[in-house]
């Protein structure tokens, strides 16, 4: 999957990477996060739109990380502390398998978690890039520790809702203090860029 300047493959398309892209290898397992969703796209080119406007964070949190595709493709970028967190412990054992196999398991903290209320995300706290590429439901039930979580300016990339959602969703944020920068439309998923602004 060719998203911006990233390219999401499997052990078995190796040879197919091609020169000058962001190579990200991926064994998906039972974790979800290949990069073929829409969602998992649509963040991707957030991020990439970020490296174009020379947007450097100091902190990451991918919650809900799944594969850890959007951890990785951050840490592959700047250099940075990065936290992904999951509900599900074995998308945390596919995260752990795909930071050895990409080299950046000394980049990247991973721990199992409900949303963002863990000690050591909020130690951590508060966030440069957030990333929440879940489901409508969690992404509107989070938005209060989301925007609590997020440094003034900060950037949240909000994905995993659908577009008849996404304006349902962008409301509640925009009341939270949340800016819209772009929103991405793939394959029938919304995916959200906003700055946390005053």
């Amino acid at each position: 999957v060719s998203a911006g300047r990233f390219f999401v493959f499997g052990k078995h398309d190796q040879s197919k990477v091609p020169e000058k892209v962001i190579g990200l290898l991926i064994e998906a397992s039972m974790a979800f996060g290949t990069g073929h969703h829409g969602t998992t796209k649509g963040c991707l080119i957030a991020i990439n739109e970020l490296i174009d406007e020379k947007y450097s964070p100091r902190k990451v949190v991918d919650i809900g990380c799944g594969t850890a595709v959007l951890a990785m493709a951050v840490g592959k970028v700047w250099d940075c502390k990065i936290i992904a967190t999951d509900i599900d412990p074995v998308a945390i054992e596919v995260t752990k398998a795909n930071l050895i196999a990409n080299r950046l398991e000394h980049k990247i903290i991973c721990i199992i978690a409900d949303g963002i209320s863990n000690s050591k995300i909020l130690e951590t706290a508060p966030f440069d890039l957030i990333f929440a590429n879940i489901l409508k439901g969690p992404i509107l039930k989070m938005a209060e520790d989301l925007s609590q979580s997020c440094s003034l300016n900060g950037i949240i990339i909000l994905s995993g809702i659908l577009n008849e959602q996404s304006n349902e969703v962008l409301e509640l944020y925009q009341e939270k203090k949340f800016k819209l920068i772009n929103e991405i439309s793939i394959e029938g998923w919304t995916t959200l860029k906003m700055r946390k602004v005053i």
